[in-house]
């Protein structure tokens, strides 16, 4: 949005203060505050600057063949995902365009590498094979300059081998979550975080956490000493595509057990020759031979459809496969041993409770709880959760602890000492083996905690919490009918999906409503002043609000709105929710302020003012567009193309010598 502004506007950052001020403005500020503006001698860190390594192995390249790489990596890129790489290269400053490797900087963010198509959609390729002296070690990491801490290669290690007694012969897919270690430096390709702003909230990326999505194959080998043949081929990325990545492992995994190291790093290759995953872009994505068609959803898109475009550039014949979407999890299949207790887990769920599941295996696991948070959803889950979790974790204690509350986190499990160990959380989900569809569930009563001892307990829900809502028959009746009938599971999910969003919808409208009227009033915001700031959340005020605008208009759902709305505002996921609407709106004040300022005539106020405060507001303007780029305010381009002419215009309006000295230190 601001390439052209920041072409002809370069940032004042890389120059010191001293030298973006006239003589005597400089001379002020130099006696006023004379270590606090020129005191410091300390440089800013140079541009981060991954060394390459070819998929051989090599070493760093040269200058020279950086660029040479830059321009195969490009050239590389599948047709079909043109508009993306100009978009990408767009976001990186358009230093393509600038054709320097010195166009780097904070704002313009570094160059395209090779291995940074890669690293938009993953981390790094892990192989976690046993040991019968070491146990569980990974085996390689792929490409070799791909960075893990001891901590996380550990935490790897036990979360790609399943916990459990029931054995997994054969070959198990699930995935993991772990928190990543502290101190890390930010990643090379953080120049594409700004493709986060447009997705989804629940879709957006965590910086804290790595998702883990694994194969693992288990058959016997006499061969080996142990009697069998145990590996995992896991993929590390900040991406929740769970859907996207299993597909992928489904692909390569079953080869790669056969091939082995050399078809890995051909796997990598055609990674990083990827589009990279621009929201709303229909991506065609090759893959050892195969062609994935999908779509990244977007924050625009209407919540519960998966649009797929089709895509004129690639003829379908040329489409192995259209995925209809990168991230749900079959929800039906994973509710189907508690259905009848949806209502109370979405309850659970949306106000942040301890929540334990309970599986035989890290597959049913892993998506029993990812089909748990995205219950919620539009809403964002804000809590911790943990799609497989292991008594070797790096936060086992912290989790397990018994003299403090159990916080705010859902875990899956395998392993039978946890009946034992989480006996004392107040919500425990049992899940027997998922059956197949068209086996008809019994209705279970929700069991005390007390009758939980042993993992082997029958499945069902263990809590004495009694939900704030009424049960929902006709969701229930719905299913049951639809189980008997033989209906595609894919149909129950859509039917079990669209409940929830109902659901969360009209929970969440008269928040979104009384939230909208904490923002000032437009004739509130003056150019002269600082934007005003969002009035005050009040509780009571908000409950007043249910009495005639509440989720009766939208829901004919009866019981306690009222106490469901007062747990939920105590809870992480209200407290994130609104942490997220409040950026928002304030971005919107600041948006709306820019626009006010560039109705004024700021050359007429300019020739009223003494020089100093003349340069003091060029400076304040220059401030404004940086943090419109750097914000990514919602701003149109005509106002920040008419906020530039202002600049120029009040400089035109100096002295010939403040003139030279403003537009030599890029201040237009």
């Amino acid at each position: 949005m601001l390439g052209a502004v920041r072409d002809a506007l370069p940032s004042p950052r890389c120059l010191p203060l001293a030298r973006r001020l006239p003589a005597p403005w400089r001379r002020l500020r130099s006696s006023a505050h004379p270590r606090r503006w020129f005191g410091s001698r300390r440089r800013s860190p140079p541009p981060l600057r991954r060394p390459v390594v070819s998929p051989g192995g090599g070493g760093a390249r040269s200058r020279g063949s950086r660029r040479r790489g830059r321009a195969e990596a490009a050239a590389a890129v599948p047709r079909g995902g043109g508009s993306a790489m100009a978009l990408w290269e767009r976001g990186a400053g358009g230093a393509a365009e600038a054709g320097e490797d010195a166009a780097e900087g904070p704002e313009r963010g570094p160059p395209l590498l090779p291995w940074d198509h890669f690293s938009a959609w993953l981390h790094c390729v892990c192989v976690v094979g046993f040991d019968l002296e070491l146990g569980q070690a990974v085996e390689v990491i792929y490409p070799p300059h791909s960075k893990l801490t001891d901590k996380e290669k550990t935490n790897i290690c036990y979360l790609s081998f399943p916990d459990s007694n029931s054995g997994c012969l054969g070959d198990t897919q699930f995935c993991f979550r772990f928190r990543r270690s502290s101190g890390r430096k930010a990643s090379v390709c953080c120049f594409l975080d700004h493709l986060d702003r447009d997705l989804p909230v629940y879709l957006k990326k965590d910086p804290a956490y790595y998702y883990g999505y694994v194969y693992f194959r288990q058959v016997r080998d006499k061969s080996l000493k142990r009697g069998y043949f145990q590996k995992s081929l896991v993929l590390i990325s900040k991406l929740p595509y769970v859907h996207l990545f299993r597909t992928v492992l489904k692909q390569i995994a079953p080869e790669y057990f056969e091939k082995s190291e050399a078809f890995l790093e051909a796997v990598c290759s055609d990674v990083d020759r990827w589009p990279p995953p621009i929201p709303g872009e229909v991506l065609h994505l090759p893959i050892m031979g195969v062609v994935m068609k999908l779509r990244v959803p977007t924050y625009r898109d209407k919540p519960g459809t998966t649009p797929i475009v089709q895509n004129m550039h690639q003829a379908d014949a040329q489409i192995s496969m259209t995925l209809p979407t990168v991230h749900e999890v079959d929800l039906f299949r994973c509710f189907c041993p508690v259905f009848f207790h949806i209502q109370m887990l979405w309850e659970l769920v949306l106000l942040g409770e301890p929540l334990v599941v309970m599986a035989p295996s890290p597959a049913e696991s892993s998506e029993t709880v990812l089909a748990l948070v995205s219950c919620i959803s539009p809403l964002k889950y804000c809590s911790d959760f943990r799609p497989y979790f292991t008594i070797h974790d790096s936060e086992f204690k912290e989790y397990t602890t018994r003299t403090q509350a159990p916080p705010s986190v859902i875990l899956g499990v395998t392993n039978p000492f946890f009946a034992k160990t989480l006996q004392h959380w107040p919500h425990i989900i049992r899940i027997g083996d998922i059956k197949l569809p068209g086996d008809v569930p019994k209705q279970v009563k929700v069991k005390k905690l007390k009758n939980l001892k042993t993992l082997d307990s029958k499945p069902g829900v263990y809590t004495s919490y009694k939900p704030y809502l009424n049960k929902d028959e006709e969701i229930v009746k719905q299913l049951q009918k639809g189980v008997q009938q033989k209906r595609p599971t894919e149909a129950q999910s859509v039917i079990l999906r669209r409940y929830f969003l109902e659901l969360t919808e009209s929970f969440i409208i008269p928040l979104e409503r009384y939230v909208a009227s904490l923002m000032p009033l437009q004739k509130c915001i003056s150019p002269w002043k600082s934007p005003p700031q969002l009035r005050h959340f009040s509780q009571d005020d908000f409950m007043k609000t249910l009495e005639k605008a509440g989720p009766q208009l939208t829901s004919g759902l009866k019981g306690d709105w009222i106490g469901l709305y007062r747990h939920f505002l105590k809870s992480p996921n209200f407290d994130g929710w609104f942490r997220s609407r409040q950026k928002e709106m304030t971005q919107k004040l600041e948006a709306l302020h820019l626009e006010a300022l560039c109705n004024e005539n700021l050359v007429f106020w300019s020739q009223k003012h003494t020089e100093v405060e003349t340069v003091d507001l060029v400076l304040k303007l220059k401030n404004k567009l940086l943090q419109a780029d750097r914000e990514h305010l919602p701003v149109k381009t005509d106002t920040l193309k008419k906020l530039q002419a202002h600049i120029r215009d009040i400089i035109l309006a100096l002295p010939d010598d403040l003139q030279d000295i403003l537009l030599k230190t890029g201040t237009t």
